[in-house]
């Protein structure tokens, strides 16, 4: 039985759905509309892939996806960054099919065709039948443009794409504060989880600069951990906790204000008592402001950082995100340590990253049964739309951008801006 299929959807069409208050429902179900977020967005704009900690030596690769498309990001013996499609030339078969570690090269096991960590074909099997056939110049592995800023690394199918430094735009700053949490160290992806749940990619978007929802969510979250903690994330009537949207669909949310830059400190602050064993530990090394400057970064910065359309930077941990169909998202938590630093600090940074994103933590499954509760509301009402309105009568222009309180959705409408842009070419 042949399923009916809808209209062509027009940029007309496209453009309608997307008001500056509210997005048609069709956004999380349309199959249409998610063959063409493939196509405009995914395939034609930079998609974050990895970070340069995961591939420190000549050999090191980590697989990726950019949209539907799987590659291996590899470091070649000059020390080149490379960003492959994970499939052969001569029959399409995949190449690599474990998530990181080290090679000399990339053998197909379908046909043995070989290839350098730069991509280049450097052996065929029985070469005799491909006389006067085949150069293997003339056959490397697809490389896309790939490009990096502050040790993140971003690819994009569209050799013609803007340059990176452009897209990010205003982001660069908070990518630059991001990383101060090092505290003198460079930053390091510890380790990593991943799950899928039963959502448009869109939803798990909008969440990350999404403070209206954090102490309802994750109220299960903050009775579990110190006073300390919960009042530290207790933003909801600071005035100061504001959200930025920065351009290309990118948006920052500041939930701890004196966290913003953490390299300026009055010495006001007080440690955490539950630090105590690591201020303990750390000053049988280090002087009092070192000590103090490390323990002041534990858990990360004081914002969460959106950029569009897969990465998020939120606070200690990226969370990338993976359209696998209009329906099915993957996620994936990288735990954040610094490289170098004291074995009981990055320790204690796992501990803060499995209490709250890990699989026995409360966020990720919080977050979760949320993101699947609207997926299928989106079914109840399909006239209904998604209202993206909260504080639009206290959002205020500013030099770099709209701003607004943390709990308001500025982000969500930044997102859908450039989502409505890049569907349509309509800005």
């Amino acid at each position: 039985m042949n399923t009916p299929t809808s209209p062509e959807l027009t940029d007309t069409d496209i453009a309608g759905l997307v008001q500056s208050d509210r997005v048609d429902v069709s956004l999380y179900t349309d199959p249409e509309q998610f063959e063409l977020e493939m196509d405009r967005i995914f395939d034609r704009t930079w998609v974050w892939v990895a970070h340069e900690s995961e591939i420190p030596n000549a050999g090191d690769f980590r697989t990726a996806m950019v949209g539907r498309q799987p590659v291996i990001v590899t470091r070649d013996r000059r020390g080149g960054i490379n960003v492959l499609l994970n499939r052969c030339r001569h029959r399409g078969a995949s190449l690599c099919e474990v998530p990181r570690g080290n090679a000399n090269g990339f053998t197909c096991p379908y046909h043995a065709w070989s290839y350098a960590l730069d991509g280049k074909l450097r052996g065929i099997p029985y070469p005799d039948g491909y006389e006067d056939v085949l150069e293997k110049k003339d056959l490397p592995l697809h490389r896309l443009k790939v490009d990096s800023y502050a040790g993140m690394i971003f690819a994009s199918v569209n050799h013609d794409v803007e340059p990176l430094s452009d897209f990010l735009g205003p982001a660069k700053r908070w990518i630059d504060l991001f990383m101060k949490q090092g505290a003198g160290y460079p930053i390091k992806v510890q380790g990593e989880h991943k799950f899928r749940f039963n959502g448009n990619w869109k939803i798990q978007l909008e969440n990350t600069t999404d403070g209206y929802h954090f102490p309802i969510v994750h109220r299960s979250w903050m009775s579990s951990v110190d006073e300390e903690t919960a009042d530290m994330l207790s933003f909801m009537t600071d005035e100061k906790a504001l959200t930025h949207s920065l351009g290309n669909g990118h948006s920052v949310m500041i939930m701890v204000p004196e966290h913003v830059d953490l390299d300026e400190d009055d010495g006001t602050e007080q440690l955490q008592e539950r630090f105590g064993h690591i201020v303990e530990e750390l000053s049988k090394e280090f002087d009092p402001a070192k000590v103090r400057r490390i323990v002041r970064s534990m858990h990360g910065a004081g914002f969460n950082l959106n950029l569009f359309p897969n990465v998020a930077m939120s606070m200690s941990f990226f969370r990338v995100l993976r359209p696998v169909s209009v329906t099915e998202t993957e996620i994936r938590h990288l735990a954040l340590g610094l490289d170098g630093a004291p074995e009981v600090v990055n320790r204690e940074r796992l501990r803060i990253h499995e209490h709250f994103q890990g699989p026995f933590g409360f966020g990720t499954t919080d977050d979760s049964e949320a993101w699947d509760r609207v997926q299928r509301g989106a079914a109840a009402g399909p006239g209904l739309p998604i209202m993206v309105n909260r504080g639009l009568g206290r959002e205020r222009d500013e030099s770099k951008g709209r701003v607004s309180h943390a709990t308001d959705e500025t982000g969500m409408r930044e997102a859908y801006t450039m989502w409505k842009a890049m569907m349509t070419d309509v800005r």
